[in-house]
């Protein structure tokens, strides 16, 4: 899968690209037919002749993916459309599924009608959509091709190669270790398993990595185990979500140039016609002057607006505006082990149309996360549950509170009140809607509940964290951002249960 997009340049960010808000994935290196049509230079550079990349990171689950495995199966038409992108991708299906070449043409067909559908209409940010019902009515739409034996199969394997970015293998699917140490330490740098998903709630990296959490639009970087420097950034729409799992970062490219899918909304572009490729610099181009490939099938780039970060800005991508962009390129070199320099940069930025290739001396791991429920610096952090994945439960909180040893039962009545209400407001949708666990897979109710009505969800309506003091966790947690860069966007909002009023519902 990977192999054929690079070589085609075919849109990564689940193929769906919105002129000035979508994410694509065209890499910087060409392919001979692409030198052939470009009067772009791209030149590759090599900070050292050898290379030391770390070991292979694993995609064993942590305990809160592990436990929301079901209902965070991104099993959406739009996600299998974007799938189909990849030729192979329907003769794996007729080859581990054993799906006939009708049933293939119908789920292309059926996927691909979906997502012709979706429009950006200011309608999305009066109608919030509905993962969970997007979910079930995939499933049953699904499943009246193929069954629901081959459904449930077809999903376990977009799950496999969506939490690995299509590089990992299945047989590297492990189950959590549950007996990971308080405070959720990852593995040390120099274990032969460094570079592996974290096993434990808000897990501490103790190795060098890039670690975002999608609910809380934030990316940090860990150097040796120290958090060096945080990002407040733009995540995935609801229907096209940040997927979760370990991917790695092998290279920086400024200038990238991209090529449209062939998709329904192309046609609808103007000046943009799927196959013929955008140039670097060009005000078609969503990707702004920096792009990081994370694997399939998301990116780290540029070209967000202030506006767009701490909130929903992309198909499946991390989006920073510029400046944070180019900020993050050097951090990551760094880390990387190649050096860039503001000069280096600067003179990228100023040649718009030359893209060029900066390889990292060292693979860095990239961790992402959906962690709704997150100690912090001795602060109990609860995020709405923008994905609708149902991780804002009970038994979650005690897990979580259990790695500091620290009970519910144990917590004084007020601060118990407190984390149980915060639960209860933030286990709501993007939308307002309720959790996924209220949600009927009955196939007349998967449609009915369908809020979306064919509209992207835009924004989050109402508050999107609460934030609990909690004397016996004082001192513990994952830390606290360190030098935030928050390209420009207004400081988040959220609730302080210490002061604020009891929470409405959005």
């Amino acid at each position: 899968m990977m192999k054929f997009l690079r070589a085609t340049g075919v849109c990564v960010c689940f193929a769906l690209v919105f002129v000035g808000a979508g994410c694509a994935t065209q890499t910087g290196n060409t392919t001979p037919a692409d030198t052939a049509t470009t009067t772009n230079t791209t030149t590759t550079t090599n900070s050292s002749a050898t290379t030391a990349p770390l070991p292979s990171p694993s995609a064993s689950p942590s305990p809160a993916s592990q436990a929301q495995q079901a209902s965070a199966a991104p099993l959406t038409l739009p996600v299998l459309d974007a799938f189909f992108a990849d030729q192979s991708f329907a003769a794996e299906l007729k080859s581990k599924l054993q799906l006939t070449d009708e049933q293939v043409e119908k789920l292309r067909s059926m996927a691909r009608e979906e997502t012709a559908r979706l429009s950006e209409t200011s309608a999305a940010e009066q109608e919030g959509g509905r993962t969970a019902s997007a979910r079930a009515r995939a499933n049953e739409q699904i499943k009246a091709i193929i069954g629901e034996e081959k459904t449930q199969q077809l999903a376990a394997l977009v799950r496999e190669r969506w939490s690995g970015g299509g590089e990992e293998s299945a047989a590297n699917n492990g189950p959590a270790n549950a007996s990971a140490s308080p405070g959720g330490n990852a593995t040390a740098p120099n274990d032969s398993n460094a570079g592996a998903a974290s096993k434990s709630f808000n897990a501490v990296p103790t190795d060098t990595r890039i670690v975002v959490n999608a609910p809380a639009y934030r990316m940090d970087v860990f150097e040796n185990g120290r958090l060096v420097k945080s990002y407040r950034v733009g995540i995935g729409y609801p229907e096209f979500p940040l997927p979760t799992g370990m991917r790695k970062a092998r290279e920086i490219i400024f200038n990238p140039t991209w090529t449209p899918p062939d998709s329904p909304w192309v046609a609808t572009m103007k000046n943009v016609k799927a196959g013929e490729k955008v140039e670097a610099g060009s005000k078609l181009n969503p990707l702004g002057p920096i792009k990081i490939p994370i694997g399939m099938p998301s990116l780290i780039h540029g070209g967000k607006s202030p506006a767009k970060i701490g909130g929903f800005a992309s198909h499946g991508c991390v989006g920073l505006t510029n400046p944070q962009v180019q900020d993050f390129a050097k951090m990551l070199s760094q880390i990387g082990g190649t050096q860039l320099t503001d000069a280096d940069i600067a003179n990228y930025a100023r040649n718009k149309t030359e893209t060029k290739d900066v390889k990292l001396a060292h693979v860095v791991p990239v961790e992402l996360r959906y962690e709704t429920i997150v100690v912090e610096d001795g602060k109990l952090h609860i995020y709405r549950d923008v994905y609708d994945r149902d991780t804002n439960k009970e038994e979650n909180l005690r897990a979580v509170l259990s790695q500091y040893g620290v009970t519910l039962d144990g917590l004084n009545e007020q601060e118990r009140a407190q984390a149980l209400q915060a639960l209860k407001d933030m286990s709501h949708d993007a939308g307002g809607g309720q959790s996924a666990t209220s949600v009927s897979t009955d196939k007349s109710n998967a449609t009915k509940k369908g809020a979306s009505g064919g509209h992207v969800t835009r924004s989050v309506k109402g508050r999107k964290e609460v934030v609990i003091e909690i004397a016996a966790l004082k001192g513990k947690g994952y830390p606290a951002p360190v030098n935030v860069n928050n390209g420009g966007a207004a400081s988040p909002k959220s609730a302080t249960a210490t002061t604020a009023p009891k929470a409405k519902r959005p």
